[in-house]
């Protein structure tokens, strides 16, 4: 007996769109999703396209309408329904371009629900490309498997942070002087949750003292090995998502 085709095919490509989906919507591509559907994955009309607008779940849409640098999409059956991650933000102090970017993209893998740029004393980055960064989000949600994209929040100094921090959100970060060990410290605190991670110059003593002295900060250590910003970043979320987060 020949077996039965899967559904969607597990080899159709999957995009992100802005457009709100749902049954029978029709979505227009061009530029270079279009391009990426038409001259590199070969869609043909009638072959299913993966979508997800980071709302409404994931949709195969079927082809048609193609041309040279365009096509159309139409949804015909929700595959996923909407995401929900655990309620986990990474708040991290911006490094140099393609560190920031590999915590973006790690991040968005790990299940984070929200990335949050701090900017700190000893940051040698000041500014942001936060349309670069969003399009590492996207690439990444659309390889791993997510019908949701993490919060990206625009950049804050690090006492604008602590002085409009929620209340009832545990603010984990790594203290080079010494804390509670982290897989301690994260069973203590279940629940809603963030992390921060300093500069690669780790933080000053004044905003060391600043965090400490913040009602809702637990200081924790990250081990006897001295962590590169981006290394801790991947591994304190992997650790939460462990304890607290969607691995347990």
């Amino acid at each position: 007996m020949t077996a039965t085709p899967a559904w969607p095919p597990q080899s159709a490509p999957r995009l992100h769109v802005e457009t709100q989906l749902g049954e029978g919507v029709v979505v227009s591509i061009d530029g270079n999703p279009a391009h990426y559907l038409i001259a590199v994955m070969r869609v043909k009309p009638d072959d299913i396209v993966l979508l997800f607008d980071g709302r409404s779940g994931e949709w195969a849409a079927r082809a048609r309408d193609i041309r040279k640098r365009d096509l159309v999409l139409e949804c015909v059956a929700q595959t996923k329904p909407p995401e929900t991650v655990p309620d986990f933000w990474l708040c991290c102090a911006p490094i140099k371009k393609g560190r920031i970017d590999l915590i973006a993209e790690k991040a968005c893998e790990l299940g984070v629900a929200k990335l949050q740029p701090v900017l700190t004393r000893r940051a040698v980055v000041d500014k942001l490309n936060l349309d670069r960064l969003h399009a590492h989000l996207v690439e990444a949600a659309e390889q791993c498997g997510r019908t949701a994209l993490p919060e990206l929040a625009a950049m804050v100094k690090l006492d604008a942070l602590l002085r409009d921090w929620p209340q009832a959100r545990p603010l984990f970060f790594a203290d080079e002087t010494g804390g509670a060990p982290l897989t301690e410290a994260f069973a203590n605190y279940p629940g809603p949750a963030a992390f921060l991670i300093g500069p690669e110059g780790g933080f000053d003593p004044a905003e060391r003292a600043a965090i400490r002295a913040h009602p809702q900060a637990v200081p924790v250590s990250l081990g006897p090995r001295i962590l590169r910003a981006e290394t801790a970043a991947i591994a304190a979320t992997a650790a939460w998502m462990t304890i607290n987060g969607d691995w347990k």
